[in-house]
């Protein structure tokens, strides 16, 4: 799974991969991409895998796509050369459209830019470093950000922040994404890691049906009604009760146990 480019780790039920590229700030390449996309389908698949932290090599989380690739016509997407294919673009074969279903935890140091900050938006928790820096910068080289980026920031933050990330290009500091809602914390570079795994370990300890279950219900929520959110939630709830990990939670506090989950 792993490559020069993507680093691919197993520990527990905890994926860890690692963007790396750190002569380029771990910026995204074809062969990254391809890669990346690789060990998200191994994280979607695996039923050992639980929970997936994202981070960058050599202190950059990435600072978006290689430029100098797109520049000589080597990493143009499909749509950009041609456009009617955006019109089949399979959903699952980019990043920023597939659908995962597991928790996605983006460790973030450095620069998390363009492309880089649209593959952290991706992720369900994002946590940075004092250092870390956020922008949507492509406006400035003469196009937008076709990741997700906008629609993405449009909808987690307030709109007038959101709306000058997007439109001036600008970089924001790790306090000002903080401030935002755009990260749930900030720690020192020696504690990024540790405390990425430690929120994964811990939601990767639940009923891992039932995580995924409420990911989806919390997802859908933003696009649907209230009450269309509920009747979703409702239903899932109740196939989630009817599993086995559903009897040991309960069970488990009952004989004051630590429980064990199996996804069944």
């Amino acid at each position: 799974m792993s490559s020069d480019t993507v680093l691919f780790e197993l520990q527990g039920h905890v994926a860890v991969i690692t963007l790396n590229r750190p002569a380029q700030r771990n910026a995204i390449n074809e062969e990254m991409r391809r890669t990346l996309m690789d060990c998200l389908r191994c994280v979607r698949d695996d039923e050992n895998i639980r929970v997936a932290v994202l981070t960058g090599a050599a202190g950059t989380f990435s600072a978006g796509a290689d430029l100098k690739e797109r520049a000589s016509g080597g990493g143009a997407r499909r749509q950009d050369n041609a456009p009617a294919a955006v019109l089949d673009t399979d959903p699952s074969e980019h990043w920023a459209t597939m659908k995962v279903g597991k928790p996605l935890i983006a460790a973030i140091d450095g620069y998390c830019l363009a492309g880089g900050m649209e593959l952290s938006l991706v992720c369900d928790i994002r946590i940075c470093t004092h250092e870390a820096q956020f922008g949507l910068p492509e406006i400035t080289r003469g196009f937008f950000p076709g990741g997700g980026g906008p629609q993405r920031l449009a909808r987690s933050i307030p709109q007038s922040i959101a709306m000058e990330i997007i439109l001036t290009g600008d970089r924001i500091d790790a306090e000002t994404a903080l401030r935002a809602g755009i990260v749930s914390r900030t720690v020192s570079a020696d504690e990024l890691m540790p405390t990425a795994m430690k929120l994964a370990t811990r939601i990767a300890g639940h009923a891992p049906l039932a995580v995924r279950a409420v990911k989806e219900v919390a997802e859908a929520a933003m696009d649907e009604t209230f009450d269309q959110a509920m009747r979703l939630g409702g239903a899932l709830r109740w196939i989630v009760g009817q599993t086995e990990d559903a009897k040991e939670g309960p069970r488990a506090f009952v004989e004051k146990r630590e429980p064990t989950y199996r996804g069944r």
